[in-house]
């Protein structure tokens, strides 16, 4: 099975990388987290411009119409750069959840303003158990004759504070366990929610614990249909599963070049210090872990797009694997570069916070493997 990107994807992605270098390259995550956040408004709105929004958006919507195997490259220029701002949670979780379960008058306003560039989404998944079981899901959705009541807190919500719409679970129907369980666009242009913006190992990727104060939600944002919303939810966290797995690809790439590069330039006793055995055997396993977890996500991505019944398996492995390679990679880095790396002013650390925040968002290794085992009927 070939798993190189095609001549088109390939376009895609330099063109990205173009983009992005033009920009700043990784400056833009610094200026961010120094409180330049209007960079974010202006790059989502050239994203958008250059059909980088649309990617997997119906072409009646204002999108280009291919599938999610076409976001790998520019999802990997995202992790490259450490980009702030909900890309993954926008095109890899609403987009395909609008597309497949949105009503036409949903489809209409939310995908055409994704690929224009006007609307952001993220997720507001977890509660207090910070577990995600269904019986954690206890926001409290009162349904009235226009609609739905909510009251309660979501916690940890990524990108909170620069999203435009958030998907909340909420509990439509009592009891515990996936049923009773519905999906609620949640606009802010339409509802109030207050935010407590946390302090975050990784600055350029904002969490926030988001409350909802007895809001009314119009019943026209239900996603999908009421009280049996469990199992949409789920594959939307696959599709979202293997998106960040090619944005971590991506950030793995770019740590072994630095310490490549880094190994190639750095002299010590009158020659570079990637002769060293311990730096040289230390980028050849960075390598291998890249070219692993490449591989991997590569397939998951397919899988995604052309074989249902390994989407959860190959997922679950790719983020398994490519999560913890992308935590001892970025560690590994720095490293190599000795106490430089510990600096402010080299960027290893940007990867390392990266690495760190992904790590164990939407299920830790360990239950993703445990995913494996149980899809594998171990």
């Amino acid at each position: 099975m070939d798993f190189l990107l095609n001549e088109e994807q390939q376009t895609f992605q330099s063109s990205a990388r173009q983009l992005i270098t033009s920009k700043g390259d990784l400056n833009l995550s610094r200026r961010y987290t120094e409180g330049e956040e209007g960079i974010l408004t202006e790059l989502w709105t050239e994203l958008g411009e250059l059909g980088y929004l649309g990617i997997n958006i119906s072409e009646q919507y204002g999108g280009l119409g291919m599938g999610a195997l076409t976001l790998v490259p520019v999802l990997e220029e995202i992790g490259r750069a450490v980009l702030p701002g909900p890309y993954a949670e926008t095109m890899a979780f609403a987009t395909p959840l609008l597309e497949a379960y949105g009503t036409p008058e949903q489809k209409q306003k939310y995908l055409s303003e994704i690929a224009a560039g006007k609307r952001k989404i993220s997720i507001a998944l977890l509660e207090e158990s910070i577990d995600f079981h269904p019986a954690t899901i206890q926001l409290e959705a009162k349904e009235v004759d226009e609609g739905y009541i909510v009251t309660g807190k979501k916690l940890l919500v990524p990108n909170a504070d620069v999203a435009d719409t958030l998907i909340v679970p909420v509990r439509t129907g009592g009891g515990h366990g996936e049923y009773g369980i519905s999906l609620l666009l949640v606009d802010r242009e339409d509802v109030e929610w207050k935010i407590e913006r946390l302090k975050n190992l990784d600055e350029t990727r904002n969490v926030c614990n988001v409350t909802f104060d007895h809001v009314h939600i119009a019943k026209e944002q239900l996603l999908g249909t009421k009280n049996i919303a469990w199992g949409i939810l789920q594959e939307g966290l696959v599709y979202l599963n293997a998106a960040l797995c090619s944005t971590m690809v991506g950030g793995i790439e770019k740590v072994v070049e630095m310490s490549t590069e880094h190994g190639n330039t750095r002299m010590q006793f009158g020659q570079p210090i990637g002769r060293f055995q311990a730096i040289k055997h230390r980028i050849v396993d960075m390598k291998l872990a890249l070219e692993g977890s490449r591989s991997l996500t590569y397939y998951a991505a397919w899988a995604v797009e052309n074989r249902p019944e390994e989407m959860i398996e190959a997922v679950s492995l790719a983020k398994s694997y490519t999560s913890e390679s992308y935590v001892k990679v970025s560690g590994d880095n720095i490293q190599n570069h000795g106490g430089l790396g510990f600096t402010w002013e080299f960027d290893c650390h940007l990867f390392l916070k990266r690495a760190r925040a992904l790590e164990n968002y939407l299920g830790s290794p360990s239950e993703h493997r445990e995913k494996v085992a149980e899809e594998l009927g171990w």
